[in-house]
């Protein structure tokens, strides 16, 4: 009787403490320093439940890979702060001048509102895309959003996860968010769409396992046939009035949301 009731009240601080996080995570993407543009996009990104498909937790050490113009950083640095376990990639050597200045502005922001949005460390994204700098078996979760096609356009992708692989505990959480191509489509990179069929592959053959996919960020109306790739959608939106309500009819990009569990080296 006596083991059955420490079990019991073990299982009910498990739910208190879950019901705490959820809330807490509640309150990070309702943090009233989001800029209304971000968070009119949570319709289509949905962080409450992404995040949670990829179970997030103030317990795990965390990186976000190249974070761009940090939408989902304001997140997870104000859901992770005063942890110290939340970390975000910063090229040592940016491979494009857009991408030194996108860094430079990501990081003037967020030092500048460490008390609206929280602190985070920093990794050193080498200029080969490796982590040769930072310790091994390290974090419980790392997470990538729509960068994928970037890495494989410039033919870093496979080096790319296989640096993240080394970086990662066995039993660590990899998710992946990118932009999905249909299964019959040419291989485009610059266009922004991937197969799903290609990425969990490649993926897998990094020492990863797929645990499960999620259509939390499908969309369906997306037509993937725009000449100037996915960025025609908003929030991009390259041909500026030229059909705009077309492509904010049809909102941001259908999305593959893929849970990885690293199982070797």
């Amino acid at each position: 009787m006596k083991i059955f009731i420490l079990i019991l009240v073990f299982l009910l601080s498990l739910d208190i403490k879950s019901k705490a996080e959820e809330s807490s995570l509640e309150q990070s993407i309702g943090n009233q320093y989001r800029s209304a543009l971000n968070k009119k996009r949570d319709v289509f990104r949905n962080p409450k439940e992404t995040l949670n498909f990829f179970e997030l937790s103030t317990n795990k050490k965390v990186l976000e890979i190249a974070p761009g113009r940090g939408w989902y950083t304001e997140i997870l640095s104000n859901y992770m702060n005063k942890t110290d376990n939340f970390y975000v990639t910063n090229y040592s050597d940016p491979p494009r001048e857009i991408i030194s200045k996108i860094q430079k502005d990501f990081h003037n922001h967020f030092e500048s509102n460490k008390e609206k949005f929280g602190s985070y460390k920093v990794v050193k994204f080498e200029k080969n895309l490796v982590f040769d700098n930072f310790k091994n078996n390290y974090f419980d979760l790392v997470l990538t959003f729509r960068n994928t096609h970037n890495w494989l356009d410039a033919k870093s992708a496979e080096r790319v996860y296989e640096s993240i692989n080394k970086i990662m505990k066995i039993g660590g959480i990899l998710g992946v968010v990118q932009h999905r191509a249909d299964e019959d489509a040419n291989f485009n990179y610059k266009l922004g769409y991937v197969k799903e069929s290609f990425l969990i592959n490649l993926i897998e053959s990094k020492g990863f396992k797929l645990a499960k996919k999620s259509e939390i960020n499908s969309n369906p109306r997306d037509e993937k046939n725009y000449p100037d790739g996915v960025w025609t959608l908003p929030p991009r939106l390259v041909k500026k009035e030229l059909n705009k309500e077309k492509y904010l009819s049809i909102g941001e990009s259908d999305r593959m949301t893929l849970k990885f569990i690293k199982i070797k080296e």
